[in-house]
């Protein structure tokens, strides 16, 4: 299930994660070859990406909602 993308937090590796409105999380790495998100790399583009929707496989689980960090 596609759900789009509401915000964003860095794990303790410093890794980008996707905040999905549906309340899970999800990795967003740029990792060339293998994943190409450059858009990932810079606070615009990141910006840029909210609203857009990424498959979620959580909820295709109907798993319970991740923690986030709080803000």
């Amino acid at each position: 299930m596609k759900q789009p993308i509401a915000g964003y937090h860095q794990d303790e590796e410093g890794h980008w994660v996707a905040q999905l409105a549906c309340g899970h999380n999800q990795h967003v790495r740029h990792d060339p070859p293998w994943t190409v998100r450059e858009w990932v790399t810079t606070p615009r583009g990141r910006r840029g990406m909210r609203g857009h929707r990424l498959d979620c496989p959580k909820c295709d689980r109907h798993a319970p909602a991740d923690a986030r960090p709080a803000e």
